[in-house]
């Protein structure tokens, strides 16, 4: 079996689409039918059943799956390990979120592109179901989390710091001088949060089922700031986030705690040898988000 065949074969089965597979490998569509084809020869059994215009993997493609990501990391293992510089190098597809890659990435970034310039990183910008879900089928080699739990089945997880939130509004707001808020207050103003699936609105949804109030969506956290910033309601946001806009006071921090906390984590797939560059990531990683929060 070739490794490349074997390379072709993950693709096609993470993203169940010759069309996308030979998208994002850069093949021809025709190339890969073809070399899906040839593996399925050489093994004598169907990976894929043909369901129209979608597929699905057959039993023997289920169980050939997890082989062929391994072979795949040893691959990527020996050829670092024979590699004749001692410069770090290779790609590392790394999902994350908006509030981390604005607000806690950069400083790391920074730092692979100025001293690691051969070590290329390609964010992806995903939420935490979408990001787990590919770190265990190996479509990235690490992700950033920002969750209240800090174990997931299949994957290892680098807890690198806790994530404290904050309630905030403009000055004008009528919770402005409030003592305390109750969440029956906070149900009778207009709530503004980011897209569902994110993990903090969706914590503060629950939070406020019984009383069932609407938010209105503003998508980005920055949209979100915004919107608070302009007197349209209370928005629940990672500190990190609005550290500017309390110190300038275009917003304000509100009376009312959180009773969850979430932690901004780094996760691989469990069993996933890193290679020395993805090691390296993870080591600085842990150091500057340190350095932040010191």
């Amino acid at each position: 079996m070739e490794l490349r065949l074997l390379a072709t074969f993950e693709k096609v089965a993470d993203v169940l689409s010759f069309t996308r597979a030979a998208t994002e490998l850069g093949y021809a569509q025709s190339s890969v039918t073809a070399q899906i084809r040839s593996l399925e020869s050489a093994l004598g059994v169907d990976l894929f059943e043909r369901l129209g215009s979608r597929i699905r993997l057959t039993e023997a493609g289920e169980r050939l799956l997890p082989y062929a990501r391994r072979m795949r990391d040893l691959a990527e293992e020996a050829r670092t390990a024979v590699a004749a510089t001692a410069e770090p190098s290779g790609p590392i597809a790394i999902g994350t979120m908006e509030s981390l890659t604005s607000y806690r990435l950069p400083p790391l970034l920074e730092y692979f592109h100025h001293r690691y310039p051969e070590v290329r990183l390609t964010l992806r910008p995903t939420l935490g179901d979408e990001t787990r879900k590919a770190l265990r089928q190996g479509t990235y080699d690490v992700g950033f989390l920002m969750e209240p739990e800090t174990e997931h089945e299949g994957l290892e997880t680098e807890v690198l710091a806790p994530e404290p939130l904050v309630l905030v509004a403009s000055p004008g707001h009528a919770f402005t001088g409030r003592t305390d808020l109750t969440n029956a207050d906070l149900a009778d103003t207009r709530l503004l949060g980011t897209e569902p699936g994110c993990s903090y609105r969706d914590l503060f949804e629950a939070e406020l089922r019984e009383w069932a109030p609407p938010f209105m969506e503003f998508g980005t956290i920055e949209a979100t700031k915004r919107g608070a910033a302009a007197g349209l309601g209370v928005a629940l946001l990672p500190r990190v986030t609005v550290a500017e806009e309390l110190e300038s006071g275009a917003l304000v921090e509100l009376p009312w705690e959180a009773p969850f906390t979430l932690f901004t984590q780094l996760a691989w797939r469990r069993g996933k040898r890193l290679p020395a560059h993805v090691r390296l990531f993870v080591e600085q990683a842990r150091r500057l988000v340190s350095e932040q929060r010191g």
